[in-house]
């Protein structure tokens, strides 16, 4: 009988072994998994991870390597999350552009208040294809509501004076007691996505299908430039608009709606005209809250230096000189240049070609810095 038993147990566990080997390719895709919380692994985050993730807390100092090691591992094997850990260098010491323009029609320079650099060790969890994934707003709620051991204050080794554990002491003395008791030393967790990922990863591709109805038809428009990139002169702001309705209204160009945002659409196609008789390469772009007119079409906005800084393109430097408001002498002031009473931006800008593309939705302008 202890044979038959023994012999049972290796068939079994050869079948096991066997189903283990042949499991399906949806297997992995299965939520129930055990995460690897390997002491010896450091677990850094690579580009492979994400795209977005949950930004569960950040550590800076003296010990903030090994508390930030803490947390993932005890996240890992305590919680069943997919931790990692994200070393980013911050250098205040350098010049920044501020608000308003000098004497030369130049952007200000300010300096930051607190100069310095210091390194913060930021701590991230998951691999969640979308911010809508079910996963991602349930691990978020998790994590806020988590008491890791590690975060207690006694296993510590990050320094008491380290200015992101002290505020993020502030914070939590500062909250009521409710409200410690509904959140954890992680309760300010937030979405993220991946860093180390480009930004054109993350950037939507196509237009809102009621977007695209909005410019159909319309002379000029941007979404008919062959270019990638465009100057955009002019800004027209209306209400945002969501009532298909008055949409339809303005794409059947009846203005007698008289919202704001078809009177900002009935004047942006009105300069762009103007503009086209002049000989200009105009456009014109409408969307839910505003419209825009741009100038040129180029496939680059300029080259890289040798110094790592952007030499912008004659042509598209020479329209933002032709367009860009006028420095009132002796004020810090800027008088908008205008056609027929109807002004441009004080400050034009390069802004990326809207194309026509299947699903997704169209992302707000991406303003070249």
């Amino acid at each position: 009988m202890r044979n038959l038993q023994i012999t049972l147990a290796a068939i079994l566990g050869t079948a096991i072994s066997a189903a283990a080997l042949a499991a399906p390719p949806w297997a992995r895709l299965i939520p129930f998994k055990n995460v690897e919380a390997d002491v010896n692994q450091d677990y850094k985050l690579s580009d492979a991870n994400g795209p977005w993730m949950i930004m569960a807390t950040s550590f800076s100092g003296p010990g903030a390597a090994q508390d930030a090691h803490n947390l993932v591992l005890e996240l890992r094997k305590e919680y069943n999350m997919e931790a990692y850990v994200y070393e980013q260098a911050y250098d205040f010491t350098q010049k920044v552009d501020g608000l308003g323009y000098n004497q030369y029609g130049e952007r200000k320079k300010m300096r930051y208040a607190d100069e310095g650099k210091y390194t913060s060790i930021a701590v991230l969890v998951g691999n969640f294809e979308s911010v809508d994934d079910g996963a991602l707003e349930k691990t978020l709620e998790k994590l806020k509501d988590a008491q890791p051991k590690c975060l207690s204050g006694d296993q510590s080794q990050t320094s008491q004076h380290d200015a992101i554990k002290y505020l993020r002491r502030k914070i939590q003395e500062a909250v009521t007691d409710k409200e410690k008791k509904e959140k954890g030393p992680m309760g300010h967790a937030f979405v993220s996505r991946n860093p180390l990922l480009p930004d054109e990863y993350f950037q939507q591709k196509g237009i809102e299908p009621l977007v695209l109805k909005m410019n159909e038809g319309v002379a000029n428009s941007l979404l008919d430039c062959e270019g990638k990139y465009s100057v955009r002169v002019a800004t027209f702001a209306g209400a945002t608009e969501v009532d298909a309705k008055k949409i339809a209204e303005i794409e059947s160009k009846n203005i007698v709606s008289g919202s704001r945002l078809a009177v900002a659409a009935e004047k942006a196609e009105r300069l762009t005209a103007k503009l086209r008789k002049q000989g200009v390469p105009a456009y014109v772009f409408h969307d839910r809250s505003e419209s825009i007119v741009t100038v040129g079409s180029f496939s680059s906005v300029g080259a890289e230096r040798a110094d790592g800084k952007m030499e912008i393109d004659p042509q598209i430097n020479r329209i933002i000189n032709d367009f860009r408001a006028t420095p009132v002498a002796g004020t810090a002031n800027f008088t908008p240049k205008t056609i027929d009473g109807v002004p441009f931006d004080v400050q034009p800008v390069p802004v990326t070609v809207p194309k026509k593309s299947v699903g997704g939705d169209y992302a707000k302008w991406n303003f070249l810095k």
